[in-house]
């Protein structure tokens, strides 16, 4: 097989999403690609990786059961704070087609202290951008690019990073013309709950893996700009949930919306009622009403998508929610309750008022519940947002428009007749 992926990280989360999908495109299908993994912080696994061979065990678990493959995929470790010269030598290769990443929503960021000099960068699309550097000199091809951090735009974010350096460092136009048009920047969507190495349990294998790693089995990917993908890399032919779009934004609104508005719809409510995972909201029955509720009753009909997918999804989320393996605390999700609200589960109230012409009282109910949580002393908030919500009248709380954005006074009559009950 040939390196043909050059992958910065090596955590938990792109051995467990990337990896796992490219060994099951490896196993079924002629594409015959490896990954070469590059760590991207000075202290990081891929001496543990590599005392193995760089292989591991993936196991994904959940209401659909245990399912457990060996990974192989990774042929080996580049460290570029230890040989610098290992990691410029990967331009050489022109085999090398596409860069996967996952260095955190603070991985693309850019810094004018980073030097074409240093050895390496310190910032990740520094590094990236010597890479590509000695790459264009050799006169080969440009990369595609399919980074996984979580933030909007990750692509063309990464991708303005890059040219910020070409200017900074004095690269020429060629090379930022040669950026623009022979190298591909995706925008992605990423979706996989992975729960790491299981520390606290012990799981039986006929050998021995410090490198252990856990998911649950949903899986998503979505990626936008790239129409030739599945030519080069035939995620299609495996059953794997892949999606090449020119529209990212819609999927990322159904995910914040059903995923992340279905949590903050449902976390005040439950935590009022003395409940504290999420699974445990999914045993309850009232709950898990409410929740079926607000999200195929008042929030999918806000959606664009095809209903049967938003509803393919939604069963999804349901069933992540129930996952035995993942105890996801509702405390830890009530976070800064006011904001996510503002994000995740107003937008559904207002477009199911504008396009229906009458009230969500699901999801007002849910309002009503947010304000009584406040109301209490188990919130996690900033300070002031905290103090106000507990002392406020629903009226002023509804009008302030610092909180929403805008004068929700229009719904007093609505979520007053919840507040308390």
């Amino acid at each position: 097989m040939k390196e043909k992926i050059i992958q910065f990280g090596e955590g938990g989360f792109l051995r467990g999403f990337a990896d796992w999908m490219l060994q099951k495109v490896n196993e079924s299908t002629d594409f015959g690609g490896k990954v070469v993994v590059v760590q991207p912080i000075e202290n990081g696994m891929c001496d543990m990786l590599t005392a193995q061979n760089c292989e591991y065990t993936h196991i994904c678990r959940g209401v659909e059961g245990v399912d457990i493959k060996k990974i192989d995929v990774i042929s080996r470790c580049v460290k570029p704070y230890d040989d610098f010269d290992a990691y410029m030598s990967l331009a050489e290769n022109p085999d090398f087609r596409f860069v996967i990443s996952n260095t955190t929503e603070a991985g693309i960021c850019y810094s004018d202290s980073d030097k074409i000099t240093d050895k390496p960068a310190k910032s990740f699309p520094a590094k990236l951008t010597q890479l590509l550097a000695k790459r264009f000199e050799l006169g080969l091809s440009g990369f595609v690019f399919l980074p996984c951090e979580l933030i909007d735009k990750n692509g063309e974010n990464l991708k303005k990073c890059i040219l910020q350096y070409a200017d900074l460092w004095k690269l020429g136009d060629g090379f930022k013309a040669w950026i623009e048009k022979d190298n591909i920047f995706c925008n992605t969507l990423v979706d996989r709950i992975n729960t790491g190495y299981p520390k606290d349990e012990k799981i039986e294998l006929d050998y021995e893996d410090n490198m252990i790693n856990t998911s649950e089995y949903f899986h998503l990917w979505v990626i936008e700009g790239y129409n030739k993908l599945f030519e080069e890399i035939p995620f299609d032919k495996c059953g794997l949930n892949v999606i090449l779009t020119d529209n990212l934004a819609m999927y990322r609104t159904r995910k914040v919306r059903i995923l992340n508005g279905a949590h903050t719809s449902l976390v005040p409510y439950a935590l009022l009622s003395g409940l504290d995972t999420v699974k445990s909201c999914i045993d309850d029955e009232t709950m898990n009403a409410h929740i079926r509720k607000c999200v195929y009753d008042e929030i999918i009909p806000t959606l664009d998508l095809p209903k049967d997918e938003l509803t393919e999804y939604a069963d999804n989320v349901l069933i992540r929610f129930a996952n035995p393996y993942i105890k996801h605390y509702l405390s830890s999700i009530a976070l800064n309750s006011v904001s996510k609200f503002k994000v995740r589960v107003l937008p559904s109230i207002l477009e199911y008022i504008r396009r229906f012409d009458k009230m969500p009282e699901t999801l007002l109910f849910s309002f009503a519940k947010l304000i009584d949580f406040y109301r209490t002393d188990m919130t996690n908030d900033d300070a002031d947002v905290t103090a106000f919500m507990k002392t406020a009248t629903v009226g002023e709380i509804l009008a302030n428009t610092s909180l929403w954005g805008e004068d929700l006074s229009f719904l007093e009559n609505e979520v007053v007749k919840y507040v308390n009950k």
